[in-house]
């Protein structure tokens, strides 16, 4: 299964939505937990409309818009999203109102819109979509499998372009509750030092990523998507590198093929080392970039991954920004991208240029 990514849109802390400049000019933070910077939505939706819909569902549909009308399509085959919190804010809101109202007069706008699937749903009522619609909620692993998914759907006959979403976002009550858990720093810290941090916990963050993937081949093309792949609670960070090795080989390919690597890489002090351990052990002749210092932490941020990775292949440039050491290859053809969250879930995709 492979697949061609035709159009990207994307709406993150960084000013990566509707424009083709590639982090020229990072924005950076000093701050636990990062923001999306959110696009004008009357653009996009009926002023009414929008407001009336919760903050992540107006950026997926700012950023499924944008994806594609990048990819040339007007209506997609599919529609298919990866989330692991849903539209918190409005399930925050319900479960409030029930608290406040004392279990009456509760308006029934946020119960609706608090479901998981609502982003994927409003996109397609607002494209008149009628086609194969779904959203996983595998935790870290939810935008993984929403590319699984289309990229089975596109061995179908008929299906010819998918929409693929990969989408989270940030409450102010769910970051105070995670936070005692030790999932965020407790200090803040200059983004673009984050990677010389040696504390625990990460910085939060959130976004919405969508791509237009198509099994027919054009000019336009970003970027070749030639595998994807998960792995659960492996026993020890051996395991994963040879999951990863085992991957190439199914793609013909060796560690010493892949150009460039992609590290998910939060200034956690508890996980950083298996991003280290496997660049010494397997990849220590390919280029390291990382990402997490520009998106924040969240369970679907392999999603603005993909579109570093696709805007790398593309553009054939590497944003110093990004960068880990020196830039070892003149040509990218393959990029790999790595992340784990909380050393539980595990991903791994593949992509190559066109």
């Amino acid at each position: 299964m492979e697949a061609y990514i035709r159009g990207t849109g994307i709406v993150s802390p960084q000013k990566t939505f509707n424009t083709h400049d590639f982090l020229t000019e990072p924005v950076e933070y000093t701050t636990n937990s990062l923001r999306c910077i959110e696009p004008v939505y009357t653009e996009f939706l009926n002023p009414i409309l929008a407001r009336r819909m919760g903050r992540i569902i107006k950026m997926g549909i700012a950023a499924s818009s944008i994806c594609l009308k990048d990819g040339g399509v007007p209506i997609p085959d599919a529609i298919i999203t990866g989330t692991a919190l849903g539209c918190h804010e409005d399930t925050e809101k319900f479960l409030l109102a029930i608290i406040d109202n004392e279990e009456q007069f509760l308006t029934p706008t946020s119960f609706m819109q608090s479901t998981h699937n609502t982003v994927s749903s409003q996109i397609a009522l607002q494209l008149k979509c009628m086609n194969y619609n779904f959203t996983y909620v595998h935790k870290g692993f939810s935008f993984e499998s929403a590319l699984l998914d289309g990229m089975m759907m596109l061995e179908e006959a008929g299906i010819h372009n998918v929409l693929i979403g990969g989408h989270d976002e940030m409450t102010e009550k769910h970051f105070k509750i995670t936070s005692r858990v030790g999932y965020w720093k407790e200090e803040n810290v200059p983004t673009m030092e984050i990677i010389n941090s040696k504390t625990e916990g990460s910085i939060s963050g959130e976004g919405a990523g969508f791509f237009l993937l198509s099994n027919q081949k054009s000019e336009t093309d970003y970027a070749k998507l030639l595998a994807v792949k998960m792995i659960y609670q492996p026993e020890n960070q051996k395991d994963v590198q040879s999951e990863i090795i085992e991957l190439l080989k199914e793609k013909n390919l060796t560690p010493e093929d892949i150009d460039c690597v992609m590290y998910g890489i939060s200034g956690d002090v508890r996980f950083d080392d298996i991003y280290y351990n496997l660049q010494k052990a397997v990849f220590g002749n390919s280029t390291s970039v990382y990402f997490k210092h520009l998106s924040g932490e969240y369970q679907t941020v392999s999603s603005f991954a993909m579109w570093e990775a696709a805007m790398i292949l593309k553009t054939q440039t590497i944003p110093v920004c990004i960068l880990i050491g020196e830039n070892k290859k003149k040509e990218i053809k393959n990029v790999l991208i790595y992340n784990t969250y909380m050393n539980t879930y595990h991903t791994v995709s593949l992509l190559s240029k066109c």
